[in-house]
């Protein structure tokens, strides 16, 4: 078989008509399918695999192939880790062996420690992804199938419809009402139409093709597989553009903090090198002691504890129906204050059935169920469960009617138009929102025809659709319109005035345990705002029925006409917007976020999905469309506020726990450092060797890997919580100091009392160094330390650090690093000192979080 040609470039795309077009768009479709090797019937499995392992998987990121590699490669460009390596080079070229090995050990043992647990962190959250990846209905021997999109190969043949997203660069084989959205690859906004044949007709696109990327608005086709993975129109714009995701505010936060331990490591790094230097130390000691001092002020497990406790939550989140796709979506959710939710599925049992079929004054009227009936039927968009109630209430199946045309639904007119011929006529029905259809409509149908025009008539209509939604009612117009036998298209024209025949009303029962849920987000500081497409009236029913308190109202018409200042004055006393089609909901995603609030946002259809992407959590159902599920953060396996609710707690947890090593590690590490610095302006010699600062540093970290496993008490869980490094800096400028104090006065007892020389100093200050900084995330760690107890890990880890430590200067290899055995009463005099200063930081931490609510 020959090869298969690439895709063109966008610009040879967009040539002029009539300039050479890629050949799986200008061959005819026998050429094709013979250059393709296949046929309309589809590969068979065994051919699949076979091209699969020729062309490779359907995706252009780079998952597989030598990650681990890349993972260590990446860690040696940290401006951290190449401190350490120049320090080992110092020693190497000074001929100091011992400082080289432990420096190299240290350097091997961060890299590996953050470099598996990042990779078991990300490998988890792979699996997850996989749960909930995107399938294709593929014809696969002979037989449709749902297959993971990522093994599709060119030659298969595929089925799409309304809400999925298209899998692959495909020619069309068949295609019915089909409308494309391409605004991922031409940047237009409105739907393309795609039809079979040849000619292009001078498209942005070609019409007889749809690409990777794109999502089906209406309609359905079969088409053939041309191109797939980097081969397909937008896997060659990803390479050729390769722009990452822009930073969450979480990541942001990271990065800032990033640069305050930056600022202040160059500060104390060049205050201690001058000091050494000014008392005529070794030049080469006082390098590596000061760049020691770097390493031992900057938390360098901090990128571990992210992924290993974002893992966490994740797994932990999936164990509970919610599939997270976005590890740092976790830190938005736990900071999510606002939370827009439709109405159905979700306040809703989404068990939609027919209750009436009425006409415009409200007497029962089967023609009305029949018309209906008859859109339903031959509607090829999506299909939504109110479609589905109608075709369930039909008693008989009009085989006689044969559709000529559709208008598939639009979110702007909020209707759909079918175009039938049967029983000697040719009808135009349209179904949709009343207001907008009894706004098309001049008469209305009855024994005797009336005209609208009347004003009094017009309202009675009204009232009948109102009197429907006051009892809870959603409600959808009908109207109809017999035309020329000669009429081909269902697009209403100007001249198309239609006659009213009445109303389908629907019942969907509220959900139950959905007044519980609501509370407890309300208990969690999640104000819920319902946004709908539906009618004021209904939605306030249902929201009534589960004891909601509506605090106000503001219809998709009212919207239209706020500037962006006047909607965002509306915007806290309103958590009711009904009426909204999908524009309206992104600009609100959008109003909340400009307030400053963290929203999350919960939708399962093609109208949700530019609102998912605005929002900082976006949430979909496993059961929603492709597109739906593409644009959210994380995936509900179950249509229920129970999961977010859940995953609120998790979110909050998991921000807890890498809070509290960041505290932690930011305000005993700077005292510790700073300690140092000053040590060395005031001792006769350094107060720590660079080599014991650097294994100070290594098993103090250790101590904290069991962080992501710590408890969080429900008082951290009982209100949204951001990333916030002012409060961090504070918390830092705070403990730093009193762990500084302590640390003088260890140095004053350690000279003046017990008259230690200087391996006796070292071992020693090693030693309450180690105590005092593992110990306080005892203390700090939690409002009530004595009555939340921390995981077993974390007091494991914590008690084999400080025995280690206790115990090196009295072994073989502590003496080859500088340190003496320390006398009994030393170590009593140390442990009393740590003692003090424990209770001094319980006192410090409870007056700082009570102006400061953290814990």
């Amino acid at each position: 078989m020959r090869d298969l040609m690439l895709p063109p470039s966008p610009s040879a795309v967009r040539s002029e008509q009539g300039s050479e077009l890629p050949p799986a768009f200008s061959l005819s479709l026998a050429q094709l399918l013979a250059q393709l090797g296949t046929g309309e019937a589809g590969l068979s499995g065994e051919e699949a695999t076979r091209r699969a392992a020729r062309y490779g998987l359907n995706q252009f990121d780079e998952r597989q192939g030598s990650g681990l590699l890349r993972a260590y490669l990446a860690r040696l460009r940290n401006p951290l880790v190449l401190v350490l390596m120049a320090a080992a080079g110092a020693s190497a070229l000074t001929g100091d062996l011992p400082s080289l090995i432990i420096i190299l050990v240290i350097l091997a043992m961060s890299i590996t420690l953050d470099v598996v647990q990042e990779h078991r962190a990300l490998t988890a959250a792979l699996r997850l992804r996989e749960q909930v990846s995107l399938t294709a209905c593929a014809l696969r021997d002979a037989k449709w199938t749902d297959v993971p999109a990522r093994q599709l190969v060119p030659g298969d043949v595929i089925r799409v419809s309304a809400g999925d997203l298209v899998p692959a660069d495909c020619r069309l084989l068949q295609a019915h009402d089909l409308y494309v959205n391409e605004a991922l690859l031409t940047g237009e906004a409105y739907p393309a139409e795609k039809i079979l044949g040849n000619d292009t007709g001078g498209a942005l696109l070609p019409r007889n093709a749809i690409f990777m990327g794109s999502s089906v608005l209406s309609g359905s086709a079969i088409a053939l597989v041309a191109a797939t993975g980097r081969a397909a129109q937008l896997g060659n714009i990803a390479m050729a553009l390769r722009k990452p995701a822009p930073d969450t505010a979480f990541e942001l936060g990271i990065r800032d903090f990033g640069r305050m331990i930056l600022r202040l490591t160059l500060l104390l790094v060049l205050f201690a090198l001058l000091i050494n230097l000014a008392f005529h130390r070794p030049p080469l000691q006082s390098l590596l002691f000061s760049l020691a001092l770097a390493v031992g002020l900057t938390p360098e497990l901090l990128p571990m504890v992210i992924s290993v406790t974002l893992a966490h939550g994740a797994l932990r989140l999936s164990r509970k129906g919610v599939i997270v796709k976005r590890l740092s979506a976790m830190h938005d959710l736990g900071a999510m204050d606002i939370l827009c939710s439709d109405k159905t599925g979700t306040l809703t049992e989404a068990r939609i059935s027919l209750t009436a079929a009425v006409d415009w004054q409200g007497a029962s009227d089967p023609a009305v169920l029949k018309a209906g009936i008859l859109n339903a039927r031959f509607e090829t968009g999506l299909k939504s469960p109110i479609d589905d109630a109608i075709l369930a209430a039909a008693k008989d199946n009009p085989s006689d009617w044969n559709k000529i045309d559709e208008a598939p639904f639009d979110f702007e007119r909020r209707r759909v138009c079918v175009l039938v011929d049967g029983e000697g006529v040719r009808r135009l029905i349209v179904k949709g929102a009343p207001e907008d259809v009894l706004a098309l409509c001049e008469d209305c149908a009855g024994p005797e025809v009336t005209q609208l025009a009347s004003a009094q008539n017009r309202q009675r209509a009204r009232d009948t659709i109102q009197a429907l939604e006051q009892k809870g009612h959603r409600v959808i117009g009908i109207a109809a319109k017999d035309v020329d036998r000669n009429r081909q298209s269902a697009v209403l024209g100007d001249d198309d005035k239609l006659i009213f025949l009445g109303c389908l009303a629907f019942a969907d029962p509220p959900k139950a345990g959905v007044d519980v849920t609501l509370a407890a987000l309300r208990a969690l500081g999640v104000s819920v705002k319902i946004v709908t497409g539906d009618g004021e009236l209904v939605t306030r029913h249902v929201c009534e029925a589960l004891g909601m308190s509506i605090e106000g109202c503001l219809t998709g018409q009212e919207l239209a006409g706020l500037s962006d200042e006047a909607l965002a004055a509306r915007l806290d006393r309103t958590n009711l917007f009904c009426r909204m089609t999908p524009p309206q909901k992104s600009r609100l995603v959008a109003a909340y976020r400009r307030k400053g609030h963290v929203v999350g946002y919960l939708g399962d259809g093609i109208n949700d999905a530019p609102s998912l992407h605005a929002a900082d959590v976006g949430f979909s159902v496993d059961t929603g469309v492709d597109v739906a599920k593409e644009a959210a953060s994380m995936i509900l396996l179950k249509k229920t506020l129970d999961a977010i609710v859940e995953g609120v707690r998790e979110g909050r947890r998991t921000y807890a726990n890498i809070l509290k090593y960041i505290m932690m590690g930011t305000s005993s590490n700077f005292g510790n450092m700073f300690s140092m610095a000053g040590g060395a302006l005031l001792l006769p010699f350094l107060p720590m060797l660079p080599i014991q600062i650097l294994l100070n540093n290594l098993l103090y970290d250790i101590s904290e890997v069991a962080i992501p496993l710590d408890h969080v008490e429900d008082a951290l869980l009982a209100r949204p919580r951001r990333w916030d490094i002012g409060l961090v800096r504070k918390f830092m400028l705070l403990l730093g100091p009193v762990s500084s104090l302590f640390d003088f006065v260890t140095f004053a007892l350690l000279l003046l009392v017990f008259r230690a020389a200087e391996p006796v100093f070292h071992a020693a200050w090693f030693v309450e160094s180690m105590a005092t900084q593992v110990l306080v995330i005892f203390i700090i760690r939690s409002a009530h330390p004595w009555r939340n107890r921390p995981h077993p890990a974390l007091i494991a880890s914590s008690a084999a650090a400080i025995v280690i430590a206790t115990a090196l200067p009295f072994t073989r290899l502590g003496n080859r690093l500088g340190l003496a055995p320390l006398p009994i009463s030393m170590l009593a005099a140390l442990f009393g000192i740590t003692a003090v200063y424990l209770a001094i930081v319980y006192v410090a931490r409870r007056w700082f979080f009570s102006k400061y609510p953290v814990f």
